[in-house]
């Protein structure tokens, strides 16, 4: 354990940095005519910039120093054109891993950054591919862009738009550099984190778009916290990962703080998003019982059923309801209380309903997993029902730890971490695998060897190969707080039962973050924070790439490509030719997911054995139970014989 810490610390001393000191800098500024889709050499910059400085606002004043002086572009007599780029000569390298850029403090918000890139280099010609990107809240608040580290003498900052679209323009009272005291290589056998995309909200929860592949994230009713706000509104982002462009949207139309809610998708592929700060509130139809802190599944008729959730709404009594998105009415269900599945949390029922491990199965059926380590069954027939489904083995309560189902087809559950009480109690290495077969029977649990790090508030993901991927968390729950994180990965593997620490991130995700797989098949890990002026918001997500998209010399894999698909939407027992543009070994469907405070019970994996009907040309068969393939939206990955996955398609699976 002692060792676990030591290490835990390490990564967050390395994350940290110190500021540079910025004796002896120099800073230019210019001012592109084209943009650039990618980063250009030095030979073709100098036939399409202009530097570009306000007389009285010179450039030199984002270094020097004072807050009340800034550096604004041209705007008299002509606008010089976005993108500006500001890049700033330290006069030596430094283990770069962190920028932070204070927009002006003078009461205008003229110039300030909204859309940018940050870009590295070590000899001022040769220019990284972008470590950060994103967009920037349009407001005067200091914002720091935290990546993995990389030594640099060079730092641009490219600002592509104007963050309240007021003009082309763009100005900064101070920048600043931080920089980590060391630097060793991340083994590329590891995976790879990068590029960090900032956000104008610190989002709380996020969901995958099925019909676009863009990730919509939100926070509560304003950007960076959750308490006081008016309800009846959320700001939200959408990140667009082909254009690289985030958009915010503050929603009203729902009538709903969406902070804190229960989070499922439903059979069309839309987020269902119940209770939190409006406890009785949803995307759709309110609810019978108000709540917060509650876990929602999609069942195998495609109704979404709820339980739990006295973090709102009152304490106690949040037994079982469902939807049906036909009739868009919420029914009680009178046989599915809640009792069974509580924890034995120190903050009484406040805590002990929280977050349940719920997922859909046969017949109308839903497993609840944990994080008590009492195990349930819950029938959605008629009025409901529960039935004791045993402990999971001698593990202990675990709240805010993840469960992930990544082989639907035989039932089976890894559980990792979490921690007997919801904050100021050490978390668990403890892991296990459910399966889960006919509804109301024993489940078999097996224990399976511990993950290196203690977490809770972390996430898991189910990758296309049935690894999962076990990210961020702390050593000891505590919220807002970014203390004990634990910024080093982990991937576990089916066949050997056994976890691999993988490259640590940037930025902690604790409490409030999550992380979702994206149809690129990188995992998209984000958020945390959302305290108001604390200084544990994380207005960002960070992009992994696990090592399955890499070659041996580090260099990306060759991914295998779906040339066609006979049908994009289907019921479940069809088979479906699938064309490629080289040999495939196997395909796996991942269900499109949707991840709050820990839980995403949209997630899971289903392996598909194909069948060659011709030269890469394949046969699969989707499943013939929608208790094992929820209706829904699925991604389908293509495996070569390395094991590289392609990118998605998306295939709209029906109950009948």
């Amino acid at each position: 354990m002692l060792r676990v810490f030591a290490a835990a610390f390490l990564f967050i001393a390395q994350q940290a940095g110190a500021q540079i000191t910025r004796n002896g800098w120099t800073v230019t500024a210019d001012s592109f005519l084209i943009i650039p889709q990618i980063l250009m050499t030095f030979e073709r910059e100098k036939l399409t910039k202009r530097t570009t400085s306000q007389p009285g606002n010179e450039v030199v004043n984002a270094i020097d120093g004072n807050t009340g002086t800034i550096w604004h572009t041209e705007f008299n007599p002509v606008n010089a054109p976005l993108p500006h780029n500001i890049t700033i000569d330290m006069k030596q390298s430094y283990n770069v891993n962190a920028v932070s850029y204070l927009p002006r403090q003078d009461g205008n918000s003229n110039g300030n950054i909204g859309q940018h890139q940050i870009v590295l280099s070590s000899d001022g010609k040769t220019w990284s591919s972008p470590v950060v990107i994103g967009r920037y809240l349009d407001d005067n608040t200091l914002k720091k862009s935290s990546f993995v580290t990389k030594p640099a003498r060079y730092v641009r900052i490219i600002a592509l738009t104007e963050a309240g679209n007021r003009g082309p323009w763009t100005s900064v009272a101070e920048l600043n550099v931080f920089a980590a005291s060391s630097y060793t290589a991340p083994p590329i056998s590891l995976g790879r984190w990068g590029p960090t995309v900032d956000f104008p909200i610190a989002p709380a929860a996020a969901a995958i778009e099925h019909d676009t592949g863009k990730l919509l994230g939100w926070s509560s009713f304003a950007a960076n916290t959750f308490s006081g706000g008016p309800g009846g509104m959320t700001q939200t982002i959408t990140y667009d990962p082909a254009s690289q462009a985030v958009s915010q949207r503050t929603v009203t139309n729902t009538q709903h703080d969406m902070f804190c809610p229960g989070l499922s998708l439903d059979a069309n592929g839309r987020p269902v998003v119940t209770g939190g700060n409006n406890a009785e509130k949803t995307s759709t139809a309110n609810m019978q019982i108000s709540r917060g802190y509650q876990s929602s599944a999609t069942c195998s008729d495609g109704r979404v059923f709820t339980i739990g959730g006295s973090w709102s709404g009152g304490e106690g009594g949040k037994n079982g309801e469902i939807y049906s998105p036909a009739a868009n009415t919420w029914t009680l269900l009178p046989g599915c209380p809640v009792a069974p599945l509580l924890t034995n949390d120190a903050q009484g029922v406040y805590r002990q309903d929280n977050h349940a491990w719920l997922f859909g199965w046969k017949n109308g059926s839903v497993f609840q997993a944990g994080p008590s380590k009492a195990m349930n069954w819950y029938s959605t027939t008629g009025s409901g029902g529960q039935k004791g489904a045993g402990l999971r083995a001698t593990d202990t309560d675990s709240m805010c730890g993840n469960a992930v189902m990544y082989d639907a087809t035989n039932g089976k559950i890894l559980t990792v971490g979490g921690s007997p009480n919801y904050q100021n109690s050490n978390a668990t290495t403890n892991a296990h695998v459910i399966s889960i077969g006919t509804p109301n029977s024993i489940p078999s649990v097996a224990t399976i060897q511990s993950m290196s790090y203690p977490r809770a508030f972390g996430n898991a993901v189910a990758l296309p190969d049935g690894q999962v991927f076990i990210t961020g968390g702390q050593t000891y729950a505590v919220p807002f707080s970014d203390d004990t994180s634990v910024l080093a990965a982990e991937i576990w593997n089916p066949t050997t039962s056994k976890f691999t620490t993988v490259n640590p991130m940037a930025i902690p995700r604790v409490y409030h973050s999550w992380a979702l797989l994206m149809p690129d098949a990188t995992v998209y890990n984000g958020g945390g924070g959302l305290c108001g002026s604390c200084t544990t918001n994380h207005f960002d997500a960070e992009i992994f790439s696990p090592p399955y998209l890499f070659k041996s010399d580090g260099t990306l894999a060759t991914r295998p490509k779906i040339s066609s698909v006979s049908a994009t939407t289907v019921t479940v027992g069809t088979k479906l030719t699938v064309k490629t543009d080289s040999a495939i070994t196997s395909f796996s469907l991942i269900r499109y997911g949707s991840a709050t405070h820990t839980v995403n019970t949209d997630q899971r994996r289903i392996p598909l054995t194909p069948t060659a009907s011709g030269t890469n040309t394949y046969i699969i068969t989707i499943p013939n139970d929608a208790g094992i393939a929820l209706p829904g939206s699925w991604m389908l990955f293509a495996l070569n014989p390395a094991g590289v996955p392609s990118v998605a398609k998306t295939i709209l699976i029906k109950s009948s």
